[in-house]
């Protein structure tokens, strides 16, 4: 293989390790090559990135490597963090959204209730695009967080106000998604909730 696809191929691993990063030794691992070879690749790399002027360089955080972003672009990644972005949300993004905007506030136990599945991470996505905030405090043990919708919500779909939202018998098909519910619940061997 060339240098050039063994850099490519390191490259792939660091972006795919994130922010864990990879060891020297774990590349060396994973590449079946030596390590001073995978050293040199990762200093070539470091080199040519700097003199490219990229907008991603490699970094040895506590003997890892890992890619980060430069330094001197931070207030355009600021801008991106803050603004809520229009991309496109995922299935489950959506239907966790929906569940709030229909039942708010609500709390993420209930959420988790109705999706029956773990919604941490989705309802985190929600609220760093600023469509999903924290509306008070639930009465009852823990005094669980209470969620809702956002004016950025409103805006984001197009909306004057929550009573714009179309009647959710409009949206869903439900006697269609709990027949499904039952067959899968029923091909799994499990008893229904």
């Amino acid at each position: 293989m060339e240098n050039r696809e063994w850099k490519a191929i390191i490259e792939g691993l660091l972006f795919a390790a994130g922010d864990e990063g990879l060891s020297v030794k774990e590349l060396s691992e994973i590449t079946e090559l030596s390590k001073q070879e995978v050293q040199m690749f990762v200093n070539e790399m470091m080199m040519e990135w700097k003199l490219d002027q990229r907008g991603i360089q490699m970094v040895q955080v506590a003997k890892v490597y890992q890619l980060t972003t430069l330094a001197e672009h931070n207030k355009y990644f600021e801008k991106l963090a803050s603004a809520p972005t229009r991309s496109q949300l995922s299935r489950a993004a959506l239907e966790t959204l929906a569940i709030i905007a229909y039942r708010q506030p609500i709390t993420r136990l209930e959420i988790e209730e109705i999706r029956g599945v773990k919604t941490d991470r989705t309802v985190q996505l929600l609220q760093r695009k600023g469509l999903v905030r924290e509306t008070g405090r639930a009465e009852g043990p823990g005094r669980p967080i209470l969620l809702g919708t956002t004016k950025e919500f409103l805006e984001y779909f197009g909306l004057n106000r929550l009573e714009d939202l179309p009647a959710p018998d409009s949206l869903f098909n439900w006697q269609e998604m709990e027949q499904e519910r039952h067959e899968l619940f029923e091909r799994l061997g499990v008893e229904k909730v």
